[in-house]
Parts: structure tokens; C-alpha cells; sequence
């Protein structure tokens, strides 16, 4: 009885391996949905639809990208998190996918278990920029007026939970300067408002305020990053601008339902890391500010486990919380 029981289970999983290799190599047999958790316009979305245009190419099937924005991702990531992990749902977010994993007290979806990381396309570091209309050049001449000032300055976000919120807020933690958050669903109609002068200073993906720092626009104060842009050579980094330690950044990453099979997985990966690698590919990405990484699922992986440490601690130290 017990060799019969023991012989039923190991064709079970024999029987879902070969179906899950059958069903990786012959997909996608329809359109597939890439999900992004932001509006269009901003990096997320731009990096999403730079994959979406090539990836027909491949798959002779139809790349829809669905913008979902609200709640600091959590509505874009709940909605993946139930879909079924045949692969016509995907997901590209950011840094934010981790961080609410230790941000949000009430969740209906669990960001690591409930989600399969499939590739990290590219990494970009965070730039502290002002309304060109507010006094200040550097760090520490933002740090004196800030404080001067009655009520502070406001910080502006790309919603609730996102790293520029974050990044915000740790700073905050750090300086004792005081801002006050004003969110925003997005790059676009937060830089809108940053521009106009409707907010003061934010933390920005390089690749959404490098052509506002460029013509004028926006202000650069520093680069929340170990070493200069290129991009920038003249804008210093925190440390260099008189706050040590002080590193922020997002990335944009391919995420799965969590039921997705581990050959679908590998096949999607490797589809997605071939586009990433052409040159033309790689080039748009440096010119956006990033770092390609264009990582197999088990690197991205351990970059998830690193990264839920990093953004759970820095939660910690900011006192950020959203019930």
C-alpha cells in the first residue's frame, strides 16, 4: 500500500513537471498583459513598453501593457497576485514591491510568497531635486532653509510606499529636517507639480528628472548613490554633499504570479533577458541613468531577499507606517 501511495505521488509530480515544460514550450498561444503599477509617462511605464514593443517579435503574440496605478502599487500587485500563472499576466515594478512588504500593516496579498521573480532588467539611483524657484544649491544650504522656515518645506512622492517615499522619509529620520509628503500617483503629475512649484523638493528616479535637470527645470541637490552619474558629473553624491550613508534606489523587475511553473519561469526569463541584452536595448537603459543588470531568476531572487532587509530596516529607522 504504502510503495503504491509512495509511486502515485512521484507520478503526480512527474505528470507536472512534463505539463509544465509542455505548457513553456508552447506559450504564449495568446496576448499576454504586462501590468504596470504606475501611469504612463513615467520610468516604469517606459521600461515596461520598451519590452512590450520587442517581445511580439519573439512570442508572434501581442504584449498589452496595463497601467494601474493607486495605493503605492498595492492595487497593480494585488490584481497579479490573483491571476492565474499560466503567464499572460505580468507584472514590471519596482523597489516599492519590497518595501511594502514591512510599509503596509494590512495587505491582501503577500509580496514575496505570492509573487515569482522572473528578471531584474535594470537598477537606477535616486536624485534629491528642488523647484529651481526655492534658494538653495547644495545640501546643506536646503538643510538651514528648510529649518528656517515655519512650516518646513513639502516633499513630494510617487505615492505612498514607493522608495522616492521612502527615501523621504529616512531622510527626514536622518536630518531632522522638516517635510512634509505630499504623494502623487506617478512621475508625471508629480513632476508637473514640482516644476510649477506647487512642491518643493523630491526624490526622483534619474531617468524621470535627468531632461528637468538639463534644461533648467528642476534643480539637482545630490545623488543618493555611491558614485556621480555620468549622466551628471557635476551633481554630488550624498556623502560628498555632507550625509554619509545615505544610498536610495529603485529598479524595475519582472515579476510573476506566484503559481507560475518553474520551466514557464525560466522560459519567460530567458525570452526577456535576450531583448534586454541587444545593444540598442542596453544603450536606451544607460541613457536613462540605469545599471543593466538583466539578472536570471535566482539572482533576482536573492536580490529580493536583500532588498525586503534593506527597505524593512529602513522603515524601521523612518517610523513610516500605512494602515
Amino acid at each position: 500500500m504504502r510503495i503504491n501511495w509512495i509511486l502515485t505521488g512521484a507520478a503526480l509530480i512527474l505528470g507536472a513537471c512534463l505539463s509544465g515544460a509542455a505548457i513553456s514550450q508552447s506559450f504564449p498561444e495568446k496576448k499576454v498583459t504586462l501590468v504596470v503599477p504606475y501611469p504612463a509617462g513615467g520610468a516604469t511605464d517606459v521600461i515596461g513598453r520598451m519590452i512590450a514593443e520587442k517581445l511580439p517579435a519573439r512570442w508572434k503574440q501581442q504584449v498589452i501593457v496595463s497601467n494601474r496605478a493607486g495605493a503605492g502599487t498595492t492595487v497593480a500587485a494585488e490584481s497579479v497576485a490573483r491571476a492565474p500563472g499560466d503567464g499572460y499576466t505580468l507584472y514590471i515594478t519596482t523597489a516599492a514591491h519590497t518595501i511594502s512588504a514591512s510599509l503596509y500593516s494590512r495587505l491582501k496579498y503577500d509580496p514575496i510568497k505570492d509573487f515569482v521573480p522572473i528578471t531584474l532588467i535594470s537598477t537606477i539611483p535616486l536624485v534629491m531635486v528642488t523647484n529651481p524657484t526655492l534658494p538653495v544649491s547644495s545640501l546643506t544650504e536646503l538643510l538651514a532653509y528648510a529649518k528656517a522656515q515655519k512650516n518646513g518645506l513639502t516633499l513630494a512622492s510617487t505615492g505612498n510606499g514607493t522608495p522616492q517615499h521612502l527615501a523621504g522619509e529616512l531622510f527626514k529620520a536622518k536630518t531632522g529636517t522638516p517635510l512634509t509628503h505630499v504623494p502623487y500617483k506617478g512621475d508625471p503629475p508629480m513632476l508637473t507639480d514640482l516644476i510649477g512649484g506647487q512642491v518643493q523638493v523630491a526624490f526622483v528616479t534619474l531617468s524621470a528628472a535627468l531632461p528637468y535637470i538639463k534644461s533648467g527645470k528642476l534643480n539637482a541637490i545630490a545623488l543618493a548613490h555611491p558614485q556621480r552619474a555620468a549622466a551628471l558629473p557635476a551633481v554630488p553624491t550624498m556623502a560628498e554633499a555632507g550625509l554619509p550613508d545615505f544610498t536610495a534606489a529603485t529598479w524595475f523587475g519582472i515579476f510573476g504570479p506566484g503559481t507560475m511553473s518553474e520551466a514557464l519561469r525560466q522560459k519567460i526569463s530567458t525570452d526577456i533577458q535576450t531583448i534586454v541584452a541587444e545593444p540598442a536595448m542596453t544603450q536606451r537603459l544607460q541613457d536613462m541613468g540605469g545599471e543593466v543588470n538583466n539578472s536570471s531568476p535566482e539572482v533576482f531572487q536573492k536580490v529580493i531577499a536583500s532588498e525586503v532587509q534593506h527597505w524593512s530596516e529602513a522603515v524601521r529607522l523612518s517610523g513610516a507606517r500605512i494602515d
